[in-house]
């Protein structure tokens, strides 16, 4: 799908006016610019009401095609709910954490950093392998040649720095064979870690 339609869903859904009250954060492939045709829309909330949460959820969502919620016991879990929208399927997580915190958002952060230092011959690695059946963090990982639990490896790399990012996807793209074009690196806004 397009990225018209991912942003014409979001509007149609009224999901970041609904979830106003608990900081709405999308997140996922269609920001990325790497869905697939089944791909999802997460939005991310901050929700130390869970109760609030929930009940806002219900109003909003319960008549929705394919509505259903649920909150795995355990400490810290999130609340989830999906629905379809305009033809995509939406996910909706409510955590007490705020959502910077959360994995999901860490998972998110990391991935748009790496396209942007990695340009499009790293968004191609990553859809390639996606279209060959691999989720989004384990096709980072396979590229970036990451060891162990894909998504316990790729937070790893929150803390380097660009230019560290920039020699890690340039060596690990070229071991792999994935682009002969040279890397494309775009700036990125914001403070970089130390």
């Amino acid at each position: 799908m397009t990225r018209s339609a991912y942003t014409e869903a979001l509007v149609q859904s009224g999901v970041l006016q609904h979830l106003a009250a608990f900081d709405p954060h999308v997140a996922g492939t269609p920001p990325l610019g790497l869905d697939l045709p089944d791909s999802d829309i997460d939005i991310l909330c901050h929700a130390p009401d869970s109760h609030a949460f929930a009940a806002t959820v219900w109003a909003a969502y319960r008549d929705r095609p394919g509505f259903a919620m649920w909150q795995w016991q355990g400490s810290d879990r999130p609340i989830v709910a999906r629905f379809r929208c305009a033809g995509w399927l939406f996910e909706l997580f409510g955590q007490a954490r705020p959502v910077a915190e959360q994995l999901g958002w860490r998972h998110f952060a990391i991935e748009q950093r790496l396209l942007a230092l990695g340009g499009e011959p790293l968004r191609a690695a990553v859809m390639a392998r996606r279209h060959a059946g691999a989720k989004t963090e384990p096709a980072f990982a396979q590229i970036l040649g990451l060891l162990g639990d894909p998504y316990a490896a790729l937070l790893t790399l929150e803390q380097l720095d660009h230019e560290t990012l920039r020699t890690r996807i340039g060596a690990q793209t070229k071991r792999a064979g994935v682009s002969a074009s040279p890397l494309v690196v775009r700036s990125i806004e914001g403070d970089q870690p130390s």
